[in-house]
């Protein structure tokens, strides 16, 4: 059969493969352009294991909440370079990932790639065709659901994607936590990175560890031995005021804490708990 140059056009029209490839793909399946498109497909898999050395820590995070403000994902996709992670495509793709996640609820990565998506296609399938479209390794990495019994769900994303954050609020309305204090809490997360909402969350482990530097840093300045155990709790309180999403100042009114901000808020209101993830960050 020949193949022709409307063939070709066609086949790139459809999976934004180079000329050359789409041509190969034809000639080697006899013009058949399902088969042409599976067989990019498997090429664009080819290139992923080529590659499968390469870093992906450019990409995506992202976070949304369902319309009743009751079920929130975090999602981090990665790929090799930014221009790829900004591309219509990757987001397209990163989308309908964190749509699958919030509809069908899976346990791991791999029970997600599994799950097909609302057009009926696995995530899996829809990874390789990317995959040949954008010749870069793509790496769903990992994910979260929140899901809240008593009170809603926040999301927020900062730098361009490169930072996103879930917050679950009690005591506020739907309208809080989509554009209040729940919001505000999710922005002052991305911004400030604290390690837990309250000082009693923080293990006995790592406070004693903290205590412990703290010691050794004022002997070795020569402090009296006797004072040691009050300098280490005077910058243990620094600590917490850096670390403690409740105690640290409110990036929008620094004459205040989160905690204050809350209280003002209304009577009962407190954050449950939050999810943080930095593209590329190392997990713990």
């Amino acid at each position: 059969m020949a193949i022709t140059t409307e063939m070709i056009k066609k086949l790139r029209d459809k999976t934004g493969a180079g000329m050359m490839d789409c041509k190969k793909a034809l000639t080697e399946t006899g013009g058949n352009m399902d088969s042409a498109v599976e067989f990019l497909r498997k090429k664009g898999a080819a290139i992923a294991a080529k590659r499968a050395d390469r870093a992906a820590k450019e990409g995506i995070i992202v976070t949304q909440v369902s319309v009743d403000g009751k079920t929130g994902v975090i999602l981090e996709v990665n790929c090799e370079t930014d221009f790829v992670g900004r591309g219509d495509d990757f987001v397209a793709f990163a989308k309908t990932v964190a749509n699958t996640i919030e509809q069908k609820k899976p346990v791991s990565v791999e029970a997600l790639m599994s799950a097909n998506s609302s057009d009926g296609k696995s995530l899996s399938a829809l990874q390789n065709d990317l995959l040949a479209k954008v010749g870069e390794k793509i790496d769903v990495r990992r994910f979260k659901i929140i899901q809240s019994a008593e009170g809603f769900l926040s999301n927020y994303t900062h730098m361009g994607s490169k930072i996103g954050v879930l917050v679950e609020s009690i005591g506020v309305t739907r309208e809080q936590a989509a554009a209040g204090i729940g919001r505000d809490v999710a922005m002052q997360i991305a911004a400030m990175n604290p390690m837990v909402v309250k000082r009693e969350d923080i293990s006995k482990e790592v406070v004693d560890r903290e205590l412990d530097i703290y010691k050794t840093q004022a002997k070795n300045e020569g402090k009296p031995d006797a004072i040691l155990p009050k300098i280490a709790l005077g910058k243990l309180e620094k600590f917490y005021a850096e670390v403690v999403l409740g105690e640290q100042l409110f990036i929008k009114d620094s004459g205040k804490t989160i905690k204050d901000v809350l209280v003002e808020t209304g009577p009962g209101v407190r954050v449950q708990q939050f999810v943080r993830y930095h593209l590329g960050e190392e997990e713990a």
